[in-house]
C-alpha cells in the first residue's frame, strides 16, 4: 500500500463531496471527483470554483493560486477514471446497500495499494470494508460539513484495517490542514455518538419545560457555553440528517437516548429540514 498519496478519488459530490475535493485541491492534491451525471459534477465544480474566487476576493488567497488549485479537478461520470487514484474518498447518500455496492465496485477498479475509505457518519465502516475482497486497505475518513470549514476529521479504523492504511489516512488529514481524531469502528464514532443523544434530550426539553426555540438556545449558549444553540445547530445540520443519523444509531445500540424524538420526526415527514428547506425550528427565507 503506497502511503505517498498525490491523487485523491471523492465519489459524489453534494455538499460533503465537494467540501472535501476543495479541501484536497487546495491542500495541493491532484482531485477526481465522480458524480452520476455531467450536469452534477459541473455543478459541483462551479460551487467550489465560487467558493475559491470568494476566497480570492477576500485576499484569503491569490487568484492565480485559487485557479491553480481549481485546475487540480476532474470531473467524471465514470468510476473507472478512479483506477489511478491512491486513496478513494466515498461520500454516497448514507445508506448501507448502497455504500456497500459502491465499495464493492471500488475494490475491483482501484489499483491494489489504493486506500478506499467512507466519509459514513453513522454507519460500520467494518460493515462497508465487508463487501470488498480486501478489507485491510478500508477506513473511515469522516469529515465534518461544512468540509473546508469545520477542522476536525475522524480517522475510523474497521475491525481489519491495516496499520498502512489508517497511518495513509492520517498522514492525508496532516496535509489537508485538519485535525485527526484515530479511533475504532463503533457507532456514531466519537462526536456523533456523544452528540445525537445530547441533541435529542434538547429538543424533548423543548416540550417538557415548555421553552421556546430562542430560549433553549439562549439557555445553552449563556448557561453550558455552547457556541451555537442546538436548535439553530439542527437547523444548519439538516433535521432529515439527525433523524437519519439518530435512527441508524439506535439501530445499532438499542438505547433510548438514540431514538430521534417524535417531534423531529414530524418536522422531517413535512418537510421542515432547517436552513435547506427555508424552514425548521427557524425561518430562513430570504
Amino acid at each position: 500500500m503506497n502511503a505517498a498519496v498525490q491523487r485523491i478519488g471523492v465519489v459524489g459530490l453534494g455538499a460533503m463531496g465537494a467540501g472535501i475535493a476543495q479541501v484536497a485541491i487546495e491542500a495541493g492534491f491532484d482531485v477526481v471527483g465522480r458524480e452520476v451525471s455531467a450536469e452534477l459534477g459541473e455543478a459541483a465544480r462551479d460551487r467550489i470554483e465560487h467558493f475559491l474566487a470568494r476566497k480570492a476576493e477576500k485576499g484569503e488567497r491569490t487568484r492565480d493560486e485559487a485557479d491553480a488549485a481549481l485546475a487540480r479537478l476532474r470531473t467524471t461520470v465514470e468510476l473507472t477514471d478512479l483506477a489511478d487514484c491512491d486513496l478513494v474518498i466515498e461520500a454516497i447518500v448514507e445508506e448501507l446497500a448502497a455504500k456497500r455496492a459502491l465499495f464493492a465496485e471500488l475494490d475491483r477498479l482501484c489499483r491494489a495499494d489504493a486506500v478506499l475509505a467512507t466519509n459514513t457518519s453513522a454507519l460500520s465502516v467494518t460493515e462497508l470494508a465487508a463487501a470488498t475482497r480486501t478489507p485491510e486497505r478500508v477506513v473511515g475518513m469522516h469529515f465534518f460539513n461544512p468540509a473546508p470549514l469545520m477542522p476536525l476529521v475522524e480517522v475510523v479504523r474497521a475491525e481489519l484495517s491495516s496499520d498502512v492504511a489508517v497511518a495513509t489516512a492520517l498522514e492525508v488529514v496532516e496535509r489537508l490542514g485538519k485535525v485527526a481524531v484515530p479511533c475504532h469502528d463503533t457507532p456514531g464514532f466519537v462526536v456523533n455518538r456523544v452528540l445525537i443523544p445530547l441533541l435529542n434530550d434538547c429538543v424533548r426539553v423543548l416540550d417538557e419545560a415548555r421553552v421556546t426555540p430562542e430560549a433553549l438556545d439562549t439557555a445553552m449558549t449563556n448557561g453550558a457555553g455552547w457556541p451555537m444553540g442546538p436548535c439553530t445547530l439542527l437547523d444548519l445540520v439538516g433535521i432529515d440528517v439527525h433523524v437519519h443519523a439518530s435512527e441508524a444509531l439506535y439501530e445499532k445500540l438499542r438505547e433510548p437516548r438514540l431514538a430521534p424524538p417524535p417531534r423531529l420526526v414530524a418536522m422531517r415527514n413535512a418537510g421542515l429540514l432547517g436552513r435547506k428547506s427555508g424552514r425548521g425550528f427557524y425561518s430562513h427565507g430570504a
